[in-house]
């Protein structure tokens, strides 16, 4: 199930947003109603989805600097210059610098359920979004004295288009600066123009009850990602998953097509190997 939020329609609740700044304050929002026509049974994933957004372009995906986001001390003050033109602002270096950081996603998604016209909110988990390899391994925070986030990044300066330093991310400590779970899976480029993240999840309490029983819900967005100059679209995504894993029929579609093309071409070669095979491919001159 996937609600389009971008809000190009003239008749959508979030119109009023579509032509936001990376530093509007405060943030504007907008609630869009929708119905579950079915039950999601197990856990659920939500995800948000962005169209028309290029993380594949070459220069994107190396502005960044790996030994920085590792917790490297001297890369935080000193960082590569691949991270070129946001490398560093005001004299001071950026953290996490390049484009990739400075172009994080920054909507914030609230599900509630509607009933009879009481809305109680969704539990939304933040945590155990990321790869365990990047959570553990790729991603580290500055080290020095104590655990002071903002004494070890001290120096530093916030991305020229977030509204706040990378230290302040989460009030959790497990879950800010470097190790964010949002920035790390942000973080981890996509392949495709079209593509979704997963944003948050939400876990089955009860084994009687479905996650998500069908009926009203809404959702509250605060709507800090302009997507409308590039033509981008915005949508939040709900999906389980099987034993197979989410639904996705981008590689389906791939392996039939590409199996296709590869029994055509067969069906030919074989056709042209039993037309033309036989023919007499002696050297010797006939008499």
């Amino acid at each position: 199930f996937q609600i389009d939020y971008t809000g190009t329609e003239p008749s959508s609740p979030c119109n009023k947003c579509l032509n936001v700044s990376w530093d509007s304050s405060p943030p504007c929002t907008c609630t869009i109603n929708f119905t579950l026509e079915q039950s999601f049974e197990s856990n659920v994933f939500m995800y948000y989805g962005l169209s028309n957004f290029y993380q594949n372009h070459r220069r994107y995906v190396k502005s960044r600097d790996d030994s920085q986001l590792n917790g490297d001390n001297a890369s935080l003050l000193n960082p590569s210059k691949e991270c070129e033109p946001y490398r560093t602002n005001e004299d001071k270096p950026i953290a996490p610098c390049g484009a990739i950081a400075n172009s994080m996603f920054n909507d914030t998604l609230e599900l509630y359920r509607i009933d009879n016209d009481t809305r109680t909110p969704i539990t939304l988990i933040k945590k155990g979004i990321a790869w365990w390899t990047d959570k553990n391994v790729k991603f580290r925070n500055p080290t020095g004295d104590g655990n002071n986030l903002t004494a070890l990044f001290q120096g530093t300066t916030k991305p020229v288009n977030w509204p706040k330093p990378v230290y302040m991310l989460d009030s959790e400590p497990d879950n800010n600066g470097f190790i964010n779970e949002d920035f790390i899976v942000w973080m981890r480029t996509a392949a495709l123009p079209t593509f979704r993240k997963l944003y948050r999840l939400i876990e089955r309490k009860n084994s009687l009850q479905p996650t998500l029983q069908a009926g009203k819900y809404s959702l509250d967005i605060a709507y800090n990602y302009p997507v409308h100059s590039f033509d981008g679209r915005k949508r939040m995504i709900l999906s389980t998953i099987s034993w197979m894993g989410g639904k996705n029929p981008f590689l389906g579609i791939a392996y039939i097509t590409v199996g296709s093309i590869c029994f055509f071409l067969g069906v030919v070669l074989l056709i042209i190997h039993h037309k033309y095979g036989n023919r007499n491919t002696s050297a010797d001159i006939p008499n």
